[in-house]
């Protein structure tokens, strides 16, 4: 497909890029935006015809080389369930789109601010409500002397769906404990988080998820580990999530650590979790709340600016929307 022109904004998130969509999508159908991304999954192309839709080469171009990589991410904003909200977004990435978005949440909250859409105080908050496809959301911005110092994800209630659940791997048996934040996570203990771990992570996600897929709408396994607790006796774990087939989040993972929190409650814990990423980015989260037979958690952390884009397809590009390595 030619003729496309692409206007975004780009954030990160702790680390985590997130690309906001500002012009040059087709109108998505669809009536909610949970609708919307439904219509959006069945667009995107099959082996007997893989002719995508306008929305998917859009999605393609933005998160394959050479204008993306295998690690971005993004929204596409369309409009809210409701005038209740003051924006909706369907979230992409290399494999199609998710249904929750912490850092994508947050990194919203941040671009409504910064961009006018919602007006803030120098000083104080402001809530920016999201319709995704979980649900109704709330990005709560923080703002100090005219700048904002961080973004409060206040996520639907997440509920605990499974716990000690055997899964065979290449290297064995592991225990899984399994959560729904608004997309499925799949929680397991691991002694070691780092880079030089991160390999053998990725190719356990990818089976964990394999396995698991028949029985749950499996979106990602959070590996976990556990760190001596802060002086301030904040509960500290590093984490890395490994999402869709072998996309790795740079962040906490902001719906991941929701479900975390829902797992540490289960078991009786309540406090402030510090959770850290593969990178050694934080996020901070708590339980607010029950609702819906669900907790209701609030993940925080800070999305910053990294530029403004505006991508085209070009007629003689014999790479047409790219590829993936």
């Amino acid at each position: 497909m030619t003729g496309v022109e692409v206007s975004t904004v780009d954030y990160h998130t702790a680390g985590e890029p997130f690309r906001i969509v500002l012009d040059g999508l087709p109108a998505v159908p669809g009536d909610t935006v949970a609708e919307r991304r439904a219509i959006a999954l069945g667009a995107g192309g099959t082996a007997t015809s893989p002719r995508p839709s306008r929305l998917d080469t859009v999605r393609q171009l933005l998160t394959r080389e050479p204008r993306g990589h295998a690690g971005m991410y993004g929204g596409f904003l369309v409009p809210p369930d409701d005038s209740e909200a003051h924006l909706g977004v369907l979230f992409f990435h290399k494999d199609g789109y998710s249904t929750a978005c912490g850092h994508g949440t947050i990194a919203l909250g941040a671009w409504a601010v910064d961009s006018g859409l919602v007006a803030a105080p120098d000083d104080g908050t402001v809530q920016v409500r999201i319709d995704v496809p979980s649900g109704r959301v709330t990005a709560i911005v923080h703002r100090v002397g005219g700048r904002t110092s961080a973004v409060t994800f206040r996520n639907v209630p997440t509920k605990v769906l499974a716990r000690g659940v055997g899964v065979t791997t290449s290297v064995g048996t592991v225990q899984v404990d399994l959560a729904d934040s608004g997309a499925v996570y799949a929680s397991v203990a691991v002694p070691e988080v780092s880079a030089g771990t991160l390999g053998d992570l990725t190719a356990r996600g990818r089976e964990i998820r394999a396995a698991l897929l028949d029985r749950y709408d499996l979106y990602g396994v959070v590996f976990h580990q556990e760190l001596p607790d802060g002086p301030d006796g904040r509960l500290h774990q590093r984490n890395v999530t490994v999402f869709a087939d072998g996309q790795i989040d740079r962040s906490p993972c902001g719906s991941g650590t929701s479900a975390r929190l829902a797992l540490l409650a289960a078991d009786g814990w309540r406090g402030e979790l510090r959770h850290e990423s593969v990178i050694g980015t934080v996020f901070t989260g708590r339980v607010v709340g029950e609702r819906d037979g669900g907790v209701v958690t609030e993940v925080t952390g800070l999305a910053h600016r990294t530029g403004e884009h505006r991508f085209v397809l070009a007629a003689a590009d014999e790479l047409g929307t790219g590829f993936l390595l």
